[in-house]
């Protein structure tokens, strides 16, 4: 029975000291040394050195009184908790043929074209309208970010071609080249908006 009792007493300190000390620290190494930024949540940084969000968490661009400031490019809607929430992420849960789901989608479309002057029957890229299942996604299509330019160029005094100029630096292709659609960071095209007109 001692003998029983040493051996499992033995394995359960090896197997903490390997599975809760050692790998833990290895794969910390690893992350540090070879992906340092993503293990450290790819912050993003301002002209100023501030930390101002992560690359891979959207946030809202909004005024003093809390409505979207026509200023920024605006990013999807999210769902998570008030709008970007990491503590509180994830999806509506609404099916395709919920009503509640329809109507909000179809007030989106209307203020969406209201907010950035567009006509009556313009088509409205699906992810300006529609939240993504975590509520976090960062990035928004190049076609949201191309109906939204002028409003942007308008609002800063900048021209349209500087504006689009900027979209297309921020446009990351499908990964691998055949994974997923092109996207644009929001963030970070807003940060670059905010060094171009200081």
């Amino acid at each position: 029975m001692r003998r029983q009792f040493m051996t499992g007493l033995y394995m359960t300190i090896a197997l903490v000291v390997l599975c809760g000390i050692v790998y833990p620290l290895a794969v910390t190494a690893v992350a540090q040394v070879a992906f340092h930024d993503d293990a450290n949540g790819s912050l993003v940084k301002d002209a100023k050195g501030n930390v101002v969000g992560s690359s891979l968490i959207g946030q809202q661009f909004v005024d003093g009184q809390g409505n979207p400031d026509p200023r920024y490019f605006q990013p999807r809607p999210s769902a998570a908790g008030n709008g970007y929430d990491p503590t509180s992420t994830g999806a509506t849960n609404l099916g395709p043929s919920n009503q509640k789901l329809l109507d909000a989608v179809a007030q989106r479309v209307q203020d969406y074209r209201t907010f950035n002057h567009l006509a009556a029957d313009a088509t409205v890229p699906v992810d300006a309208v529609t939240s993504s299942g975590s509520g976090l996604d960062p990035h928004i299509s190049p076609a949201n970010a191309e109906l939204q330019a002028q409003r942007v160029a308008d609002a800063r005094q900048l021209p349209l071609a500087t504006v689009e100029a900027l979209i297309g630096k921020h446009t990351t292709d499908r990964q691998w080249g055949f994974l997923g659609e092109r996207v644009v960071n929001v963030l970070e095209l807003n940060l670059d908006l905010d060094h171009a007109t200081g």
